[in-house]
This record gives structure tokens, sequence and C-alpha cells, in this order.
């Protein structure tokens, strides 16, 4: 069986070990060259065809790889995966074994995790993948399927949901998808402390999707349920404090605030200073205690189910890790970062995506004429029409199907 296989790249160094690995007769590999600023040609093995992408992203990237394809079958592989021995000839049993109405065939990924001590929060991250659902680390589509749901949604920039939202849209298009038995094995790759904060991006992806397929956009993708209500409550919990304390000092309440120089406020009797969260028109001489203001009363509440909220999902991440001063400093300070984050994201995209539509089945025929191709001399620019709306741009760094599920 002939059988083309597609490998977007930002130029890892990984990219050389996974290409050794399944040249093959009867396989036609392309790599597509998506670096936003290529230094010189990629280093690659003797018969890899090179194909210079557009800096879009990957969807955009695999668009410009299938569409540029020989074969029926179009595999897809990241350039960070590593499959194991003998992965062509188990390819190639996985796709013989396909039904005629089979659509793509999922590949088996393999996390290794750390022995002895139990994973970081970005490494179980990672492992999610290995119960992901049509992910494009290891997956293989007829090219049929391909062209008639359109290709990959280009207006999702990231390597995150842009491989559900294609397989629910395959198999919306009458073909079914499948499981193979091949295996590939997909290393955790150092990232910064911060990497959690910044996958938060994907959710103006989420918010698109949400504008395409509606409420249950989750369930019709197979995408795990996540946290964005928690996380939307612990922000308004945490903004509706900040508010109140504002008003507080600036003396805007009206029920029992006497406004002071420095923003301090007085009991009746003027002899104690009291904060300014305590209301004072109705304190006496003889009360033990000063009355809380209705402002204050609201910021204290907000700010108790903001410290709650955030200590719950600090407590969700830390538990299950190493729990080292490293992870759990780390995961305290982005526990407090990602809901605000996580909801920004979501409302710039779901403003940006409020006239979206969904890419109507075979709505994008293929290009006329394929991108012109070189081999490991140097790729010459050239791609076919993007899909959807908009602009898209972004960059290809892997942000999982799970990537975000605790977090998003």
């Amino acid at each position: 069986m002939k059988v083309s296989v597609v490998i977007p790249t930002l130029g890892r160094p990984s990219l050389y070990a996974l290409l050794s690995r399944i040249n093959a007769p009867g396989f036609e590999v392309l790599v597509v060259d998506d670096r936003p600023s290529a230094t010189g040609p990629l280093p690659v093995p003797p018969g890899v065809r090179v194909i210079a992408g557009r800096s879009a992203g990957p969807a955009a990237a695999r668009n410009v790889g299938w569409r540029a394809a020989s074969h029926d079958w179009v595999a897809f592989l990241d350039d960070d995966v590593l499959p194991d021995p003998g992965w062509p000839s188990r390819l190639t049993e996985d796709l013989t074994a396909a039904g005629a109405r089979v659509g793509g065939v999922q590949g088996v990924l393999r996390v290794p995790l750390p022995a002895g001590r139990a994973p970081t929060d970005w490494e179980r991250v990672t492992a999610g993948l290995a119960d992901g659902a049509w992910i494009t680390a290891d997956m293989a589509y007829r090219r049929a399927a391909l062209a008639c749901a359109g290709g990959f949604d280009e207006r999702l920039p990231r390597a995150f949901r842009e491989d559900a939202e294609l397989a629910y849209r395959v198999r919306r298009a009458g073909w079914t998808l499948s499981r193979g038995r091949r295996t590939t094995v997909h290393p955790v790759r150092p990232e910064s402390p911060w990497v959690s904060v910044r996958t938060q991006r994907g959710n103006a992806d989420d918010a698109l999707l949400r504008r395409l397929y509606g409420p249950r956009w989750r369930s019709l993708l197979e995408i795990p349920p996540g946290r964005r209500t928690r996380h939307t409550v612990v922000t308004a919990a945490g903004a509706a404090a900040a508010a109140c304390a504002v008003v507080a000092v600036a003396g805007r309440g009206r029920a029992g605030f006497a406004r002071r120089d420095l923003g301090l406020f007085a009991r009746a009797s003027r002899a104690t200073p009291t904060p300014f969260w305590v209301g004072t028109t109705e304190a006496h001489a003889s009360d033990s205690f000063p009355r809380l203001s209705t402002i204050g009363l609201l910021g204290w509440t907000a700010a108790a189910v903001w410290a709650l909220g955030t200590a719950e999902f600090a407590a969700a991440r830390i538990g299950p890790g190493p729990r080292d001063r490293r992870e759990v400093a780390t995961m305290v300070a982005t526990s407090v970062a990602i809901p605000p984050v996580a909801v920004a994201h979501w409302l710039r995209g779901w403003w940006r995506w409020r006239g979206a539509r969904p890419v109507p089945a075979g709505a994008r025929p293929e290009p006329a004429g394929r991108p012109e191709t070189t081999g490991p001399a140097g790729p010459v620019r050239g791609s076919g029409p993007a899909i959807g709306n908009g602009p898209t741009g972004g960059g290809a760094a892997r942000a999982t199907n799970h990537a975000s599920e605790v977090s998003a």
C-alpha cells in the first residue's frame, strides 16, 4: 500500500530521528517547513520532500501537506514524536484492515513518565494525549475524507482542538473513524513553569467551537469537561472583591461610611480608628464591635469565594504531583493567574468569532495546483487557500486536546 506521511515542523531537533523511523518503500514523506524565519534548509534524509508552509499554525501546515500528497491515504505525525520500530508496516496493516467507509485510523500513543516520583502538572497534561480521541500526533486519513470535510479549519491556529474538530466534520460527512494497533512514543518536552498560563490562549479557540456547534460542542467533538465555569466564578469573585475595596477606600459607599483624609474610618466615638470595610453611621459608643457595611460584607464574601476557589484549584493540581518546593510554588502562582487569563481569552474569542459559521462539508475543494516542492536543498514557498473566515495566525506550540482541561 502507498501512503503519504505529512509532518509539519518548526525545526525541532527531534525531526531527524522521526524521519529515520518512517522511510519505507511505497511511503511518500512530506515535511511542511512552517518556521517563521528559516535560517537554512531543514536537515532531512534523502528522499524526503520539503514543502514551504505559511507559518499560520499546524492546521494550515497540514492542509498544505495533504493537498500536496500523491496517495489515497495521508498519515499525519507531529515532529516531536518517535514511532516505534516497524511503524510503517504496522501502519500499512491498520489501513489495509480499514473498511471502505473508514475515513481515518488513529495510532496508539505512549507517553513515558518518570519513574520513582509522581509526574508534574505538565507531564500529566502531556500524558493525557494517550487517552485523546483522533489526535493528529499519529492519525491517518483517507484523502477523499479530507477533501469531503474541507480539510483542517485554519481559524484554529494552535495545536489545540483542530484535530478533534476535523474528526467531527469527517464523521458528519458520513465516514467512520477507528483505532489501529501501531504505536508511537510522545515524549514530554521541557517547558517553562508558565506553560499552563500560556496554553490558556486555547480558550479563544474553545469560544469559536462554542459559536460553531452550540452548547453541546464538547460532547460532539469528544472533548472532556473543563473548569471554565469555576474559573468564571473565581474571576468574578476576585473582581468583585477588588471593586468593593476601591469603593470603600474612595468613600463612595453610602451605608454607614464617614470619609477621612487617608480613607480610614472612625468609630462613632472617634476614639479608635476602624478599617475601611466597617460602617459607622449605626455605631454607638456602647457597641462592643463595629458593624460591617453592606459594601464591606460583599467585599469579604467575594474575597472568601476567590480564596477558596483558588485554593481548591491549586490543591487539585498539587495533589497528584511530586509536591516538591518548586512544583508547589509553580502551581500556587499559576493557579492564581490561570482563571482570569482563561476568562479573558474566552471573551476575546467570543467577541472575535461572533459571526462564525461551520465549514460546510465539501465546501473547500482542493486547489487546482499543488505547492511547489523541493528536496533537502530548500523549499519554495506556496500553499493552498485558507479555510474559514478571518485571518489566521499564531504559533504551532503544542497545546493538546487535553492540555488545558484542568485549567480551561
